[in-house]
């Protein structure tokens, strides 16, 4: 098999459950099944970048912030705290791989790299800030939170007033040559973590910017930056479906770039939900010779890969024929999956 590169993005959930304590020792545990599954990737031949969210993550370190402003301590800016975010996910990640990868007798190196990612300063979403981030406030506390630090402040569906920021769309992933070099030296890269840290451009040089990119189309982007064959994006349930949660509702196993936009349209992937990862999808596949997208569960990844299940979205009608599940050897993919 032809080594494929493969950015594979995984939801910041997927290594902090909602229900946890957040503690280290937690997150290595919930990382784990993921990365074994990522290491039998890797022993089939591909070659793999992975990205991941952050939004746990980030949000606890929003709440230490404001614990230590309290005692005078300083706190740092947004871009800082998902630079921050990056580091200690991607060490839990890397060392995960690492010792999996030394179990099975293999010396691959894991690199963890700090990303920025380049978005237009003029972007329509700093007018309109819309993602939620950070701790719950009173009515009173946001109010003083907005006159004291000019933050923007809603109510987030009557549980309390939390800040919100803008989500602006990446333009390019800054550190993309470094990917694409240690990729060819043989390396797995941790990149993009929790959509990269937000920068622009202004007089040649980059400047962090108080917002949130979000880390499936941060993850479209590095892919086709670093022109990688495939995007598998991974989140909490095998398929996609139409009218979700409904009596109607119906997986998708196959579906092109434009009736994906349809179904978006359509009211079917709300931004909430699926709709970030079938934009991210048909944002990858826009441009001509890519490969394909795969959305399905963590815990469904080698499965989908092989075409047991996950939903395929794909370019044209036409590649329906051309655009098939990966071909491994049937030996060594059962070993993979433990059957």
């Amino acid at each position: 098999m032809r080594r494929k590169t493969v950015v594979i993005a995984i939801g910041g959930n997927a290594i902090l459950r909602r229900d946890g304590k957040g503690t280290a020792e937690e997150q290595f545990e919930q990382v784990n099944s993921t990365c074994q599954q990522i290491v039998d990737m890797i022993q089939l031949g591909y070659k793999v970048v992975l990205t991941h969210g952050n939004g746990p993550q980030v949000g606890n370190i929003l709440i230490q912030n404001e614990a230590g402003r309290k005692r005078g301590l300083p706190a740092m800016p947004l871009d800082v705290c998902v630079s921050e975010s990056q580091g200690q996910i991607g060490y839990i990640l890397q060392q995960t791989l690492e010792n999996h990868l030394r179990k099975r007798g293999r010396q691959t190196q894991v690199v963890s790299l700090v990303t920025q990612v380049l978005v237009h300063k003029r972007d329509k979403a700093f007018e309109r800030p819309s993602k939620p981030i950070g701790p719950f406030y009173t009515k009173k506390q946001a109010d003083q939170l907005h006159r004291k630090l000019g933050w923007t402040m809603m109510d987030d569906a009557g549980r309390g007033h939390r800040r919100v920021v803008p989500s602006p769309m990446p333009q390019r992933v800054v550190e993309r040559r470094a990917v694409k070099k240690l990729i060819r030296q043989g390396a797995v890269v941790i990149s993009c973590g929790g959509g990269g840290v937000p920068v622009i451009l202004e007089r040649n040089r980059f400047k962090g910017v108080e917002a949130v990119i979000d880390k499936d189309l941060a993850s479209a982007v590095l892919a086709g930056n670093i022109d990688a064959q495939m995007l598998i994006l991974l989140t909490d349930v095998e398929k996609v479906s139409l009218n979700y949660g409904t009596p109607k509702e119906r997986a998708i196993d196959t579906m092109t770039m434009e009736e994906a936009q349809r179904y978006m349209d359509q009211g079917h992937f709300p931004q909430g939900s699926m709709g970030p990862k079938v934009q991210a999808a048909i944002l990858y596949l826009t441009k001509e010779h890519r490969g394909q997208v795969i959305i399905t569960s963590t815990d469904s990844l080698l499965k989908a890969l092989g075409g047991k299940t996950g939903t395929r979205i794909i370019r044209t009608d036409a590649d329906r024929h051309r655009v098939k599940p990966e071909k491994v050897d049937e030996t060594r993919f059962k070993r993979a999956l433990n059957i």
